[in-house]
Protein backbone atom coordinates (compact mmCIF):
# COMPACT_ATOMS: atom_id res chain seq x y z
CA UNK A 1 0.00 0.00 0.00
CA UNK A 2 3.01 2.28 0.57
CA UNK A 3 4.76 1.51 -2.28
CA UNK A 4 1.34 2.00 -4.48
CA UNK A 5 1.36 5.81 -2.81
CA UNK A 6 4.92 6.43 -3.54
CA UNK A 7 4.71 5.32 -6.86
CA UNK A 8 1.14 7.52 -7.75
CA UNK A 9 2.57 10.43 -6.13
CA UNK A 10 5.75 10.30 -7.99
CA UNK A 11 3.45 10.07 -10.92
CA UNK A 12 2.02 12.97 -9.71
CA UNK A 13 4.72 15.53 -9.71
CA UNK A 14 6.38 14.04 -12.93
CA UNK A 15 3.47 14.99 -14.45
CA UNK A 16 3.23 18.36 -12.71
CA UNK A 17 6.87 19.15 -13.51
CA UNK A 18 6.02 18.23 -17.41
CA UNK A 19 3.29 19.96 -17.83
CA UNK A 20 5.00 23.34 -16.78
CA UNK A 21 7.57 22.88 -19.01
CA UNK A 22 4.95 23.14 -22.14
CA UNK A 23 3.38 25.87 -22.94
CA UNK A 24 0.88 26.53 -25.52
CA UNK A 25 -2.04 28.60 -27.54
CA UNK A 26 -4.77 28.04 -29.36
CA UNK A 27 -5.21 32.16 -31.02
CA UNK A 28 -1.53 31.99 -32.52
CA UNK A 29 -0.86 34.81 -35.56
CA UNK A 30 -0.36 33.29 -39.10
CA UNK A 31 -0.14 35.72 -41.68
CA UNK A 32 1.44 35.46 -45.33
CA UNK A 33 2.08 38.48 -47.78
CA UNK A 34 2.60 38.29 -50.92
CA UNK A 35 3.84 41.62 -52.82
CA UNK A 36 4.14 42.16 -56.65
CA UNK A 37 4.28 45.53 -58.82
CA UNK A 38 0.76 44.82 -59.76
CA UNK A 39 -1.13 44.02 -56.27
CA UNK A 40 -0.14 43.09 -52.58
CA UNK A 41 -2.05 39.81 -51.31
CA UNK A 42 -2.08 40.06 -47.38
CA UNK A 43 -4.02 37.35 -45.59
CA UNK A 44 -4.19 36.54 -41.59
CA UNK A 45 -5.20 33.31 -39.78
CA UNK A 46 -5.26 34.08 -35.82
CA UNK A 47 -6.96 30.34 -35.14
CA UNK A 48 -3.16 28.79 -34.83
CA UNK A 49 -2.70 26.49 -31.94
CA UNK A 50 1.31 26.48 -30.85
CA UNK A 51 2.88 24.24 -28.09
CA UNK A 52 6.60 25.57 -26.99
CA UNK A 53 8.12 22.54 -24.48
CA UNK A 54 10.40 25.10 -23.02
CA UNK A 55 12.70 22.10 -21.69
CA UNK A 56 13.25 19.97 -25.01
CA UNK A 57 12.70 22.92 -27.30
CA UNK A 58 10.22 21.46 -29.35
CA UNK A 59 7.61 23.85 -31.14
CA UNK A 60 4.96 23.14 -33.21
CA UNK A 61 2.58 24.99 -35.27
CA UNK A 62 -0.79 24.36 -36.91
CA UNK A 63 -3.38 25.88 -39.05
CA UNK A 64 -6.64 25.48 -40.85
CA UNK A 65 -6.22 26.84 -43.97
CA UNK A 66 -9.97 27.85 -44.46
CA UNK A 67 -9.04 29.98 -41.41
CA UNK A 68 -7.08 32.41 -43.41
CA UNK A 69 -8.96 35.98 -43.93
CA UNK A 70 -8.23 38.20 -46.83
CA UNK A 71 -9.51 41.68 -47.46
CA UNK A 72 -10.93 40.47 -50.50
CA UNK A 73 -14.01 37.78 -50.29
CA UNK A 74 -12.92 36.56 -54.10
CA UNK A 75 -9.34 36.53 -53.21
CA UNK A 76 -9.99 34.20 -50.17
CA UNK A 77 -12.20 32.14 -52.66
CA UNK A 78 -9.11 31.72 -55.01
CA UNK A 79 -6.68 30.91 -52.23
CA UNK A 80 -8.94 28.13 -51.05
CA UNK A 81 -9.97 26.48 -54.58
CA UNK A 82 -7.42 27.50 -56.62
CA UNK A 83 -3.95 27.94 -54.83
CA UNK A 84 -4.17 25.89 -51.31
CA UNK A 85 -7.02 23.21 -52.60
CA UNK A 86 -8.16 23.82 -48.53
CA UNK A 87 -10.79 20.90 -48.88
CA UNK A 88 -8.00 18.29 -50.01
CA UNK A 89 -5.41 19.91 -47.60
CA UNK A 90 -7.09 21.39 -44.71
CA UNK A 91 -4.11 21.95 -42.09
CA UNK A 92 -0.56 23.53 -42.61
CA UNK A 93 1.91 22.81 -39.80
CA UNK A 94 5.20 23.43 -38.36
CA UNK A 95 7.18 20.59 -36.34
CA UNK A 96 10.70 21.48 -34.84
CA UNK A 97 13.06 22.15 -32.38
CA UNK A 98 14.74 25.42 -30.95
CA UNK A 99 18.22 24.64 -31.91
CA UNK A 100 20.13 27.15 -29.72
CA UNK A 101 17.91 26.38 -26.43
CA UNK A 102 20.83 26.76 -24.24
CA UNK A 103 20.62 31.22 -25.25
CA UNK A 104 17.11 30.48 -24.04
CA UNK A 105 16.50 31.63 -20.20
CA UNK A 106 12.82 30.94 -19.79
CA UNK A 107 12.79 31.93 -16.22
CA UNK A 108 14.05 35.31 -16.33
CA UNK A 109 12.99 38.43 -18.16
CA UNK A 110 13.99 39.07 -21.75
CA UNK A 111 13.78 38.89 -25.72
CA UNK A 112 16.32 35.89 -26.82
CA UNK A 113 17.20 35.25 -30.29
CA UNK A 114 15.75 31.85 -31.69
CA UNK A 115 16.71 29.98 -34.08
CA UNK A 116 14.22 27.23 -35.17
CA UNK A 117 14.90 24.37 -37.56
CA UNK A 118 12.06 21.20 -38.80
CA UNK A 119 9.77 20.22 -40.89
CA UNK A 120 6.58 22.83 -42.67
CA UNK A 121 4.04 20.37 -44.16
CA UNK A 122 2.14 22.98 -46.65
CA UNK A 123 -0.28 21.71 -49.64
CA UNK A 124 0.51 18.14 -48.77
CA UNK A 125 4.29 18.54 -49.21
CA UNK A 126 6.83 18.80 -46.29
CA UNK A 127 10.07 20.43 -46.38
CA UNK A 128 12.76 20.94 -44.05
CA UNK A 129 12.67 24.57 -43.07
CA UNK A 130 14.74 27.09 -40.50
CA UNK A 131 13.60 30.06 -39.24
CA UNK A 132 15.08 32.85 -36.79
CA UNK A 133 12.86 34.72 -34.38
CA UNK A 134 12.60 36.40 -31.45
CA UNK A 135 11.33 34.44 -28.33
CA UNK A 136 10.32 37.28 -25.07
CA UNK A 137 9.85 36.57 -21.55
CA UNK A 138 8.31 38.32 -19.75
CA UNK A 139 6.22 38.55 -15.56
CA UNK A 140 6.68 34.24 -16.53
CA UNK A 141 4.66 34.58 -20.00
CA UNK A 142 5.81 33.77 -23.19
CA UNK A 143 5.88 34.81 -26.14
CA UNK A 144 7.38 33.82 -29.79
CA UNK A 145 7.75 35.84 -33.46
CA UNK A 146 9.07 34.87 -36.22
CA UNK A 147 9.21 36.24 -40.24
CA UNK A 148 9.93 34.00 -43.02
CA UNK A 149 10.29 33.08 -46.69
CA UNK A 150 8.41 30.29 -48.46
CA UNK A 151 8.85 29.51 -52.09
CA UNK A 152 5.56 28.60 -53.79
CA UNK A 153 6.69 26.29 -55.91
CA UNK A 154 9.05 24.12 -53.29
CA UNK A 155 5.08 22.96 -52.08
CA UNK A 156 3.64 22.69 -55.18
CA UNK A 157 1.16 25.88 -55.19
CA UNK A 158 0.96 26.71 -58.90
CA UNK A 159 1.14 30.56 -59.79
CA UNK A 160 -1.49 30.14 -63.40
CA UNK A 161 0.22 32.20 -65.87
CA UNK A 162 -3.06 34.37 -65.68
CA UNK A 163 -2.43 36.18 -62.47
CA UNK A 164 1.94 35.40 -62.39
CA UNK A 165 2.28 39.15 -62.22
CA UNK A 166 -0.23 39.59 -59.07
CA UNK A 167 1.29 36.49 -56.80
CA UNK A 168 4.92 36.33 -55.73
CA UNK A 169 7.13 33.56 -56.57
CA UNK A 170 8.24 33.48 -52.54
CA UNK A 171 5.88 34.61 -49.83
CA UNK A 172 6.87 35.98 -46.24
CA UNK A 173 5.16 34.68 -43.34
CA UNK A 174 4.96 35.92 -40.11
CA UNK A 175 4.05 34.38 -36.91
CA UNK A 176 2.84 35.66 -33.94
CA UNK A 177 2.29 33.64 -30.28
CA UNK A 178 1.78 34.39 -26.79
CA UNK A 179 1.58 31.12 -24.87
CA UNK A 180 0.00 30.18 -21.68
CA UNK A 181 1.42 27.18 -18.85
CA UNK A 182 -0.65 24.26 -19.55
CA UNK A 183 -2.71 23.28 -17.05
Amino acid sequence: MKNSFLAVSFALLTQAAISQDIHMTRSAKVSFFSTTPVENIDAVNKEATSFINTKSGEIVFAVLVKSFKFEKALMEEHFNENYMESTKYPKSDFKGKITNLSEINFAKDGAYKAKVSGSLTMHGVTKTANADGTITVKGGKIAATSKFMVKLADYKIERPAVVSDKIAETIEITVDAAYEPKK
